[in-house]
């Protein structure tokens, strides 16, 4: 059985954040992820969860400058204590709102460092927050995003995303495995996926090359879900894309592949 999400950042942004659950809801979702709760308070945010009988299931830790074209936070030296802070409201809103993965996000080398000096940082913030989490049995997740859409990023693909797992060395450090940025990164997904099941914690999706909601791109979702399906992985599916056209009109996917999987 597949637990599936979608993404409240990316979907429904037709309107505010805060009527975002309504619609979740109204498409038959029970999860939802939130890349940046932040710009709610948790009481309104644990007030919609209850209206609409909602579970949160994933956020990011604040990353600093990242989504506005900075270097981010927990691979920049000197950030370290940015960092710090980011993990400690990071760490309210999830156990407040009891949501089970935390993903925090790497960042990019800034162009004036060298990139040895950011992937210690990166293995020292790491250490610390995964440790911090796991103390709350919050699950802490890694990011692989491609390096077109986000030049530098520190975890680019699967090999940089091991290293960095041997670097931090702790059991509850998992993989979050978004397909459409092994996709653009010209990975195989279903192989990738099953070579890797075991230390993957969260799974995203959205078509190739442009974004969109599948069946709009060339990765083949049929045959991945079906995959999910019958594997081992009890974690989250989660809806993390553009919509082609609206929000609305964008869950065609949802009745072909989820109510007749096999």
């Amino acid at each position: 059985m597949i637990k599936l999400a979608v993404n409240l950042s990316m979907i429904f942004t037709e309107v505010p954040l805060i009527e975002r659950f309504a619609l979740a809801r109204k498409h038959g979702f029970d999860h939802v992820e939130i890349q940046f709760p932040y710009e709610l308070t948790v009481e309104q945010i644990r007030t919609q969860l209850e209206r609409y009988s909602l579970n949160l299931c994933l956020i990011n830790l604040p990353a600093g400058d990242l989504m506005q074209g900075g270097a981010g936070l927990a691979g920049v030296p000197g950030k370290e204590h940015e960092f710090y802070q980011a993990l400690q409201l990071g760490l309210r809103y999830a156990t407040l709102l009891h949501v089970p993965n935390v993903n925090i996000l790497a960042g990019k080398q800034p162009l004036d460092t060298d990139l040895l000096p950011c992937l210690n940082t990166l293995a020292s913030n790491l250490k610390l927050a995964v440790q911090a989490l796991a103390d709350y049995h919050i699950q802490p997740l890694i990011e692989m995003i491609n390096g077109t859409d986000m030049p530098r990023f520190l975890i680019q693909n699967i090999a940089q995303a091991q290293d960095i797992l041997d670097a931090v060395h702790h059991p509850a450090l998992k993989l979050q495995f978004d397909c459409y940025h092994m996709a653009m990164m010209g990975e195989d997904i279903l192989e990738t996926l099953q070579e890797n099941i075991t230390q993957i914690g969260h799974i995203q999706f959205a078509d190739c090359p442009d974004r969109h909601e599948p069946n709009t791109g060339s990765i083949h979702y049929k045959k991945i879900f079906n995959w999910i399906k019958h594997s081992d992985y009890t974690g989250i599916t989660s809806a993390e894309y553009k919509p082609k056209t609206s929000s609305e009109l964008s869950f065609a996917w949802k009745q072909q592949f989820f109510d007749h999987i096999e």
